[in-house]
C-alpha cells in the first residue's frame, strides 16, 4: 500500500509539473492522465522511473511514450467523452488507457504481436474493458469499425496514409507525426472537414520510432 501510494504521489506531480505547467488545460485529459497507473505499463524494473519526464523502453525496440506527448496528442484529439477512437502503436497500452479514460470505444493496432498479447493483459487487468486490441499493419487503419471521431498515431510517418484519413468521421481529428524515419517529425493534426475536404495544423516539433506497414516506413 505503501508503494501504491507513492505512485500515486508521484502521478500527483506528473499531472502538475509535466503537464498543466506545460499547457495541457483539459479537464478530461488531466483526469485521465492522474487515473492511469503508468507504472502497470513499463517492466517492472522500470517502474521507479514510471513517472519521470521522458519515454522508456518497452521491448521489441519500442518505447512508452512521454507522459506529455501521450497528453499533448489526447488533447488534440478535442473528446469529449464516448467517442470512438483507432489508436495506432498500442506499444505497452498506456496511450489507449488514457483514451479508454474519456472515450467510449478505444480501437488500438499493434504491429508486434508479442507487445500487443502484453498490452492486452495489461489494459484488461486494470479494467479498460472498452478497449480493444489487435496486431495488425496500423497503417491501414482498422476499416471494420469506421468512421472514428479521432485517430492518433504513436509512430512517426512518412506522409499522413489517406486509409487512416477516409476513416476519419467527419468533424474528428487525426493526431499523427510526419517526417523523417529516424530524425525529428511534426505533429500534424488532420480534420475531416467534408467528405473530400480536410484540415492540416502544424502542433510543433516530435520524435518517434517509425511507422512500419504499407502505407508508412518499409
Amino acid at each position: 500500500m505503501k508503494q501504491d501510494n507513492d505512485f500515486e504521489s508521484r502521478r500527483a506531480s506528473m499531472v502538475d509539473y509535466q503537464l498543466v505547467a506545460r499547457g495541457i488545460e483539459s479537464p478530461r485529459v488531466l483526469e485521465a492522465m492522474g487515473r492511469v497507473a503508468r507504472e502497470q505499463f513499463v517492466p517492472k524494473r522500470m517502474r521507479d522511473c514510471a513517472y519521470e519526464d521522458g519515454p522508456l523502453p518497452i521491448g521489441a525496440g519500442q518505447t512508452i511514450s512521454q507522459p506529455y506527448i501521450v497528453a499533448l496528442m489526447t488533447e488534440a484529439l478535442d473528446l469529449e467523452g464516448g467517442e470512438k477512437v483507432l489508436d495506432i502503436g498500442t506499444g505497452s497500452g498506456y496511450a489507449a488507457a488514457v483514451l479508454g479514460c474519456i472515450a467510449g470505444e478505444v480501437f488500438s493496432i499493434e504491429r508486434v504481436q508479442e507487445l500487443a498479447d502484453r498490452a492486452a493483459a495489461t489494459l484488461a487487468s486494470q479494467g479498460f474493458d472498452n478497449v480493444e486490441v489487435r496486431c495488425g499493419d496500423g497503417t491501414m487503419g482498422w476499416p471494420e469499425h469506421q468512421p472514428y471521431d479521432g485517430i492518433i498515431v504513436a509512430a512517426g510517418a512518412p506522409a499522413v496514409p489517406d486509409s487512416l484519413k477516409h476513416q476519419l468521421a467527419v468533424g474528428g481529428h487525426l493526431v499523427i507525426p510526419v517526417g523523417s524515419e529516424h530524425g525529428g517529425q511534426s505533429l500534424m493534426r488532420i480534420t475531416r472537414l467534408a467528405e473530400d475536404e480536410f484540415r492540416t495544423e502544424e502542433l510543433g516539433g516530435v520524435r518517434f520510432v517509425p511507422l512500419l506497414g504499407e502505407q508508412g516506413w518499409s
